[in-house]
């Protein structure tokens, strides 16, 4: 059985949340099964490729999220008239490293990358791309970082695995 009747409570609970929601939990809301809810999804997302519908649904950090249209940004930062925060060259080196390598600790990160990392790692955590995933189990018990959900949502990744791969070989001068 379909529920049609359900796309757009389903919309809806999109744009309440904000954040990305699991077919899972959709299911449990709307109590239908996930094959029902993915497909509503996929109904919802043709419908929202008209040009004019400023909207889209994506799949991210392991569940859909309605945002807008990435052709409409201009629009939306004269709107916002929000600061851009783009990240350092240091800052997005240390992250890929933190992304591949993950756990990690810090002086592995400072072993790659040849020089300290401290101020990095802070903000780093501050913007919530990463956080302490633990201690190792070694002498001095350093502390181990990893990307975040918030890290999959700001890079439009569902997870880790849509990472690209790293070259096999490394090539130096």
């Amino acid at each position: 059985m379909f529920y049609t009747e359900l796309k757009a409570p389903l919309e809806a609970l999109l744009f309440v949340s904000g954040d990305p929601v699991p077919v899972g939990h959709l299911a449990d809301i709307l109590q239908i099964d996930r094959a029902n809810v993915e497909e509503l999804l996929l109904q919802l997302q043709s419908d929202m490729e008209a040009k004019d519908r400023g909207l889209t649904i994506i799949k991210v950090a392991g569940g859909y999220q309605i945002c807008t249209k990435p052709e409409f940004s201009p629009h939306l930062e004269k709107l916002t008239q929000v600061m851009d925060k783009k990240l350092s060259a240091p800052a997005l080196e240390t992250l890929s490293i933190i992304a591949f390598k993950q756990p990690i600790t810090k002086q592995e990160i400072e072993d790659i990358r040849g020089v300290r990392v401290d101020r990095v790692l802070g903000k780093l955590v501050d913007r919530s791309l990463i956080k302490e995933a633990g201690r190792k189990k070694v002498i001095g018990r350093p502390i181990l970082y990893e990307t975040t959900e918030e890290f999959l949502k700001c890079f439009g990744l569902a997870d880790l695995n849509d990472l690209p791969a790293l070259p096999d070989e490394v090539y130096t001068d």
